[in-house]
């Protein structure tokens, strides 16, 4: 076991996202897509994975309803802090992911 925890690793072409404990280990990899264009390099994973777990949310599937409740998972968009301090958000639905 290298680092346990998270550790980004950022490169030329995208970023690596190491997450790991003593019970899983793995690597998540961001790289420029088809929807984060918008997004500099440097914030790129940011965007990608947001953008991601909004869409995976919104589908609301319950086998990833499921899934997310079991491993304790949620996803709550939020504001997005424009330059002018109004925060206005990208889209209007605001979509929450919330079990009981």
């Amino acid at each position: 076991m290298s680092q346990p925890g998270i550790t980004l690793s950022q490169g030329a072409e995208g970023s690596r996202l190491e997450i790991e404990c003593p019970h899983q280990s793995g690597v998540l990899y961001t790289v420029p897509g088809e929807a984060s264009w918008v997004c500099s390099k440097e914030l790129l994973h940011a965007h990608a994975l947001a953008g991601f777990m909004r869409e995976l949310v919104k589908m609301d599937l319950p086998q990833v309803n499921d899934m997310m409740q079991r491993w304790g998972v949620y996803y709550r968009e939020r504001p997005v802090a424009s330059t002018d301090g109004k925060g206005e958000s990208e889209s209007d639905e605001g979509s929450t992911q919330e079990t009981a």
